[in-house]
């Protein structure tokens, strides 16, 4: 078991996740278009945050701590609470093209660099805009395959216990997220 200050939440608000995302993207999209150490600043805060979020989900992420505390308050909407586990695994795949860039542009690869942003920015709007997470689809799908345990994320396994909470006035999931995990 993770120590309590690593904990992922079980749960996440998917507006604050969108919210993030599209602050990822206009982060990526900055970084891409700048040059020398300034590239290489916001590449590392860009790889920086993902690594917060997937030790401690938005307790320790500037971006996501902006986004829950003020951004999303600004949209007045319910919370929509979708599992945490598949969104933690984004974080981690953004994790990876962030620090696989950052480690690009190190030696001076800034075209390889630039393509491995653009990869990442086009997941982060996908999130963002329609709600589309990348990587909580390939998550489902490796849950599928039983190449991750059912029980690592019993919400994405058990459809039928994510309607009965979906007709809970406290809790909406999307029915996007529904087809993502589950087919």
């Amino acid at each position: 078991m993770a120590h309590p200050l690593l904990a992922f939440p079980a749960t996440v608000n998917e507006h604050a996740a969108r919210v993030t995302a599209g602050l990822v993207v206009l982060l990526t999209l900055a970084t891409i278009l700048t040059t020398g150490p300034t590239r290489l600043l916001l590449l590392t805060l860009l790889t920086l945050g993902f690594a917060l979020r997937v030790a401690g989900g938005p307790r320790y992420s500037p971006l996501a701590r902006f986004s829950v505390h003020v951004l999303v308050p600004l949209l007045r909407r319910s919370p929509r609470l979708t599992a945490g586990a598949p969104k933690r695994f984004a974080q981690a795949l953004g994790l990876a093209f962030s620090a696989t860039a950052l480690s690009l542009s190190l030696p001076g690869w800034h075209h390889a660099a630039t393509v491995t942003l653009v990869m990442l920015a086009a997941a982060a709007t996908l999130e963002a805009a329609f709600g589309f997470c990348l990587g909580c689809r390939i998550f489902g799908q490796l849950i599928r395959l039983g190449l991750i345990p059912e029980d690592v994320c019993a919400d994405c396994a058990d459809v039928t216990a994510r309607y009965a909470r979906a007709k809970a006035p406290t809790l909406e999931i999307p029915r996007a997220e529904v087809d993502i995990h589950v087919r």
